[in-house]
């Protein structure tokens, strides 16, 4: 039996993947932790009994940490790191040290975005394994801007200094003892880089707490199924575009159906189609066309679903492909122009403009998807992709045996 201490930023994106990883090596009789600035979070997602470490840290949305919703392109990603990331892994590593001297872990799983649990693992000693919950620096997302990369690489150099190991040289984010990267080859192109310490498992899916209740009933199997969403993180950026989305799925209405997540409440309650949350009165019986709801099931969703619009989200893009369902993607910042461009050549769906598209441009992209044979094909070969790759089960295996290695180094160094 081992230690894991899966060390994570407070981001839903971020814990769901480790989440399933997390069961999958309790389930094999595994000691198995967590160190997050959000236990609320972590135990949502992963279950009430989750033992967590609390770690001091920004929330989003809180303490300074809202990013203004116009910001894009370099300005986003100097946000990020300035006003989010750096300060997220100052504040969270005394709690990581403190969580390593109670849990001690064998190893630390640490998401990529979480440096305090690379940079005290750095520290300590201890083995450390990434876990790549978006696949965007590792197709060449800064190539050609030498600039950008080098600023990141003094940020975490600066880090490094002030809670790593001052002659570390391991970047934070790219574990060199191993790699998980939740995505594959097939999605994530030719770039992809390989190494025997990089193992491509695929998407860790696991089951989710369950929300207010869906009308499932409200689907009609006449006619195709559209998801549109921008995840959880983007409800501040998203009144124009959602009102484009249900205006061209308007016109469609004979032949579409479509499930709209509005989380932030962007649209008013009294625009046609609005139907309130499902607990508290039911699906709007008089427009059978677009249910406007604040969350919904999305893994059971995608089982019946033709096709996704979104903001091409790492998970929501290979959720999506997980289940074969091509996508209509509209990036808005960080990783998200990386994945769309993933998505167009794999050849698994359609980009469009988030911030000038049009009604009648959206329509037409979600008409490709809907009907065009070869995005469907596309999307399939991912999803055998997907689900050959071994997913949570692929990635528990591949830390019980990095576990293992180390103990038997430590023994042979002991001997």
């Amino acid at each position: 039996m081992s230690g894991f201490l899966f060390v994570v930023p407070p981001l839903v994106g971020h814990v769901n993947p480790a989440v399933g990883v997390a069961a999958r090596l309790t389930a094999r009789g595994h000691r198995v932790a967590w160190a997050c600035a959000d236990p609320s979070l972590v135990r949502r997602l992963a279950g009430r009994d989750a033992l967590v470490h609390a770690c001091a840290g920004p929330v989003p949305g809180v303490d300074g940490a809202v990013r203004p919703p116009g910001l894009r392109g370099a300005e986003a990603l100097r946000f990020l790191w300035e006003r989010y990331l750096v300060p997220l892994a100052d504040a969270m590593a005394p709690g990581v040290h403190a969580a390593v001297a109670d849990f001690r872990p064998d190893v630390l799983v640490v998401d990529q975005q979480a440096f305090a649990g690379a940079l005290v693992a750095e520290r300590l000693g201890l083995p450390w394994a990434t876990s790549a919950t978006t696949s965007a620096e590792f197709a060449g997302a800064y190539d050609g801007l030498p600039k950008v990369a080098e600023w990141l690489r003094e940020r975490l150099a600066e880090l490094r200094a002030r809670i790593g190991d001052p002659v570390g040289t391991a970047d934070p984010r790219y574990s060199p003892h191993l790699l998980m990267v939740f995505s594959t080859p097939e999605l994530i192109g030719p770039q992809a880089p390989l190494g025997p310490r990089i193992h491509y498992v695929g998407p860790s899916l696991a089951d989710r707490p369950a929300g207010p209740g869906f009308p499932w009933e409200w689907l009609d199997s006449g006619r195709a199924k559209v998801l549109v969403t921008l995840g959880t993180a983007n409800a501040d950026a998203g009144r124009r575009f959602l009102a484009e989305c249900r205006a061209a799925l308007g016109e469609r209405a004979d032949r579409v159906q479509a499930v709209l997540v509005d989380p932030g409440g962007t649209l008013s309650d009294g625009e046609a189609g609005r139907a309130p949350a499902p607990r508290t009165r039911g699906a709007d019986k008089a427009d059978k066309n677009v249910l406007i709801l604040p969350s919904v099931p999305q893994l059971p969703l995608l089982e019946r679903m033709d096709a996704v619009v979104c903001h091409a989200g790492h998970n929501t893009v290979c959720e999506a492909l997980w289940h074969g369902v091509p996508l209509v993607v509209a990036p808005i910042r960080d990783d998200q122009p990386v994945v769309a461009a993933q998505v167009v050549d794999a050849g698994a769906g359609v980009r469009v403009r988030f911030g000038k598209v049009t009604a009648p441009r959206l329509g037409a992209a979600l008409d490709r998807v809907l009907y065009d044979r070869v995005h469907r094909a596309a999307a399939a070969r991912v999803r055998t992709a997907f689900r050959a790759a071994g997913g949570a089960r692929a990635a528990a295996a591949h830390l019980e045996r990095l576990a293992a290695d180390s103990s038997g180094r430590q023994a042979e160094e002991g001997r």
